[in-house]
C-alpha cells in the first residue's frame, strides 16, 4: 500500500514539473526563432521598431509579440495612447510598415462617448 502511494505521488510530482517546464521550453523556442530571424536579416530589431513607433505613434507600449503570419514576421504591439485609448498595432517586422491598427477606448471613455 505504501509503495502504491509513493508511486502515484511521484507520478503526480512528475506531471506537475512537466506542466511547468513545457511552457518555458516553448518560450525558449520562440526566443531562438526570433533571434535567428534577426541574425538572418528577416526582421528589424525590436529597438528599431520601438523607436519608429514612438516617433510616428506616441504612447506607452504595453505588450509586444513577434508572430509568424502568412509566411511573414509581424510585430503585434498593444499601446496606450493619450486619453486612455488602447491601440493594437501590427507592423511588418521586415520593414516596419503599418499593416493594421485597431483602436479601443477604455470603459471610462466609452461612457463619455455614450453621453454625447
Amino acid at each position: 500500500m505504501k509503495a502504491f502511494r509513493l508511486r502515484y505521488g511521484l507520478a503526480g510530482i512528475t506531471l506537475c514539473l512537466l506542466a511547468i517546464a513545457l511552457p518555458l521550453t516553448a518560450d525558449d523556442d520562440d526566443h531562438e526563432r526570433a533571434r535567428h530571424a534577426l541574425e538572418a536579416g528577416e526582421i528589424l530589431s525590436l529597438g528599431t521598431i520601438i523607436n519608429q513607433l514612438e516617433r510616428d505613434h506616441p504612447g506607452q507600449i504595453l505588450e509586444v509579440e513577434l508572430e509568424r503570419e502568412d509566411g511573414r514576421w509581424v510585430y503585434e504591439i498593444k499601446q496606450l495612447r493619450e486619453g486612455g485609448k488602447l491601440v493594437k498595432i501590427e507592423l511588418d517586422a521586415s520593414n516596419g510598415e503599418l499593416l493594421r491598427s485597431k483602436e479601443r477606448n477604455n470603459k471610462a471613455n466609452r461612457k463619455q462617448d455614450d453621453r454625447r
